[in-house]
């Protein structure tokens, strides 16, 4: 009996020895897992991906990628109509650059022409509870169809509604459980002795729980993760290519890829009415027997902390152009905006800037998102991820055509003017010109808006706070920095607008220029026959802003 309990014992050993070892191994890998589970699932949870929203794309139409074949589409195509009205993009294209004529049918209604371009992106704020179908045709006699897309609005019931605030439970219940399977994993990790119960005092515990080691390791761990996903270069490969951090990562690697020329090179910075009044095309035509090349860096919604990080990307040596071409001028910045400003630069971040560009918000909540994107970038891309999670197969399929586009055609500008429209300030009423399309009314009444005080005052501060931020990246450089005004509007009475152009940037920041155009310049094209709405020039005037703007720079160059 003795020799049988001996032998019973020692196995007993054996089992308990081998069982320790296997507690003493897993809990790495344990730890690991959850820590990629939870870094992959807050991203996409904190968005609302119960309830995912795709990221908000570019509005811009003059420089998306054309499609290989004729497509319209609709982002979304089911609108939720709150109160009496909801709104959703249109997009198409021809897809070899014909015309093409869009025209919208709601219910069973006329035909109405929507829209006439080879291709382009708008707005519809006006979707009702109705069925609209949006059919992009060759001709304006509706006889060649290339493509059509439907339109369904509807009303949220009080069911959905109920149903989002439980997504919401549901999303943090989630969140929290995440969190507890981290801790036990990093728990489980610790070194110490085997125990086979929980103790009920920690403190008399033979073993400590080290908390704070813990939920540091955790910590730890969780930024390691995101830094390997989304500081790599790994994540920004997948990203939406017609999203606005999609965008800015798309152009700004095509042009740090790019090949020098042998011309004196020359940046043109700028948002959407830079995007719609420079044309690089013209530019070059005009500058290149002279020996300059342009290169157009504006992109939609991009102010000028974008532009920093834009500049600093493709030009790390601060020597690679001649000149660099910084617009300025009377704008709105809505600290509601700051979300988007955070993700369009997000590509370009690194763990350096968390101070840098978090002080450039002017809101604490901007700040600190800021300041997070840049430890932790993946949340930054909540909203992309989550649209990545909805629609995969999708985003591959856009990815592919995207990478397939090596050219993209000439956009001339939109080819209509506001002559016949007048705007009374103080009443708010817009009478239109006859000649204008529901759509080009639409998108006027858009652009008149009213900012606050305070969101005018941000536009000002980004400006006077970034400006000089790139000019003294370039202090020692040969690189000429030159400061453009920008067109005011047809509409000098809308808020702000008629303010002079010294009261955005003071003269000690001009006086550090290589050279600034005068703030006149362009004050001739501040006229409705050059305007297609209230903040931007149209393709006349786009000709005549490139000309001058060029002759000013091959003057003084």
């Amino acid at each position: 009996m003795r020799n049988w309990d001996a032998r019973m014992i020692g196995e007993v050993h054996k089992r308990v020895h081998r069982q320790r070892h296997n507690w003493l191994v897993l809990p790495g890998l344990c730890s690991g897992i959850a820590a990629v589970a939870v870094c992959l699932g807050i991203y996409s949870i904190t968005a609302p991906t119960l309830r995912a929203t795709p990221q908000q794309n570019a509005s811009d139409n003059n420089s998306d990628p054309p499609s290989a074949q004729p497509v319209i589409t609709a982002n979304p195509d089911r609108v939720r109509v709150d109160g009496e009205t909801g709104s959703t993009e249109i997009e198409w294209n021809t897809g070899d650059g014909s015309m093409g004529f869009v025209f919208v049918t709601e219910d069973a209604g006329k035909p109405v022409l929507f829209a006439s371009s080879p291709r382009g992106k708008q707005i519809v704020p006006w979707i009702g509870k109705h069925r609209y179908l949006f059919e992009l045709y060759r001709d304006d006699q509706r006889q060649t169809l290339l493509a059509k897309v439907t339109i369904l609005g509807f009303a949220e019931s009080t069911s959905s509604r109920q149903t989002v605030s439980w997504h919401v439970v549901a999303r943090w219940a989630l969140i929290v459980a995440l969190a507890a399977i981290a801790y036990c994993a990093v728990y489980l990790s610790s070194t110490g002795p085997m125990r086979t119960t929980f103790p009920t005092e920690p403190t008399s515990s033979p073993r400590q729980l080290h908390v704070s080691r813990n939920l540091l390791l955790g910590i730890v761990a969780f930024v390691c993760v995101d830094g390997a996903i989304f500081h790599s270069g790994l994540y920004v490969s997948i990203l939406a290519p017609r999203s606005y951090a999609g965008r800015i990562w798309r152009i700004t690697q095509a042009e740090k890829q790019r090949a020098p020329s042998d011309l004196k090179e020359v940046l043109v910075l700028g948002d959407s009415r830079i995007a719609e009044g420079f044309s690089a095309t013209l530019a070059n035509e005009l500058g290149s027997p002279a020996g300059l090349k342009f290169v157009s860096f504006a992109e939609p919604a991009a102010s000028a902390n974008t532009w920093y990080y834009m500049v600093r990307e493709v030009d790390p040596t601060t020597r690679r152009y001649a000149a660099i071409v910084i617009p300025y001028g009377i704008g709105y910045e809505p600290n509601s905006a700051d979300p988007l400003r955070i993700s369009m630069t997000a590509p370009l971040l690194r763990y350096a800037d968390c101070f840098h560009f978090a002080s450039g918000f002017q809101r604490s909540s901007g700040r600190f998102r800021a300041f997070i994107a840049c430890i932790l970038r993946g949340s930054a891309y909540r909203d992309d991820i989550a649209d990545l999670l909805a629609h995969p197969a999708a985003r591959m399929t856009s990815i592919r055509q995207a990478d397939k586009m090596h050219s993209v055609p000439e956009y001339n500008g939109q080819d209509y003017d506001l002559v016949g429209t007048s705007y009374n300030a103080a009443t708010g009423q817009v009478s239109f010109a006859p000649k204008l399309t529901e759509a080009q009314k639409s998108a006027f009444r858009r652009s008149l808006i009213q900012p606050s005080q305070a969101d005018t005052e941000y536009s000002l501060r980004l400006q006077r706070d970034w400006i000089p931020r790139i000019m003294d990246r370039y202090s020692h450089s040969p690189t000429a920095i030159v400061l453009t005004p920008l067109p005011r509007g047809p509409f000098l009475e809308l808020g702000g607008f008629s303010e002079g152009y010294k009261s955005v940037l003071p003269n000690s920041v001009v006086e550090r220029t290589t050279f600034s155009l005068p703030e006149r310049t362009f004050d001739f094209l501040e006229k409705p026959e050059y305007s297609f709405d209230a903040f931007h020039i149209n393709a006349k005037a786009r000709q005549k802003f490139t000309g001058t703007l060029v002759s000013e720079l091959l003057r003084r160059l």
